[in-house]
């Protein structure tokens, strides 16, 4: 079983890698699959900077914890997702929902599902 989490913890890492470059190169497509409207530069930035810096942060941890079948280094993108998550869940309550509102809340709700399946599996940290 701990075989298993780490390679799908290390997909899960690799997509968000995919996500979070494609938002470093390629932030004009991203803008319009994440429904964003950069304004200017100063928002071209923002996505070149902010969603890369999300993404790839979460993804390196996972790949770390996967690598190592740690649990410690999954506790970061378990707590970016987690508050993507909640983030979603103030703007549905303050904002409301749109067709678009549900599929990226699945997504998250699943990486933090296989995170805390794999957290769970990795056991406890070894003591050097």
């Amino acid at each position: 079983m701990k075989r298993t989490m780490q390679y799908i913890i290390g997909l899960v890492g690799l997509l968000n890698i995919v996500i979070g470059l494609s938002f470093l190169f390629n932030p004009t497509k991203m803008a319009t699959e994440f429904a964003l409207s950069p304004m200017g530069t100063q928002g071209m930035a923002t996505m070149r900077a902010d969603f890369p810096a999300f993404f790839l942060t979460g993804a390196i941890f996972s790949l770390i914890g996967a690598w190592r079948a740690d649990r410690t280094p999954l506790m970061v993108p378990l707590t970016l997702l987690t508050f993507a998550l909640l983030g979603r869940f103030v703007s549905i309550a303050l904002d409301g929902t749109a067709p678009t509102t549900v599929p990226p809340m699945i997504a998250e709700a699943v990486m933090i599902a296989l995170l805390a399946l794999a957290y769970r599996t990795f056991g406890k940290p070894t003591q050097p």
